[in-house]
């Protein structure tokens, strides 16, 4: 079971998420693979001092790309887990907090 500060990995900052994250009020994080939606809702309350209404948690697969000029590089990116978090009505995570 892994501890509350290392089950949030990073958030994920894509088109999509940022659009969740304005219209909807919800945020996007990788988190470690053995999290369950009970402590992934504890680590977000926690470090980000907001209620969580709402959590949803999917594995995302792995995949082959193919990289180089000669595109003979196989490369294989490992499976996930991601989380997306819907928070109350009015609250925010500045999710690029201290980045200047």
């Amino acid at each position: 079971m892994p501890s509350i500060y290392n089950v949030i990995r990073r958030p994920i900052i894509t088109e999509k998420s940022s659009y969740q994250s304005s219209a909807l009020g919800q945020y996007a994080f990788e988190v470690d693979i053995k999290a369950t939606k009970a402590q992934v809702r504890e680590a977000v309350e926690l470090l980000f001092h907001v209620s969580v209404e709402r959590v949803n948690l999917m594995v995302m697969p792995a995949k082959r790309s193919l990289r180089g000029r000669s595109r003979r590089v196989l490369v294989r990116r490992p499976s996930y887990k991601k989380a997306i978090v819907t928070l109350a009505p009015g609250q925010t995570i500045d999710v690029f907090e201290g980045v200047s």
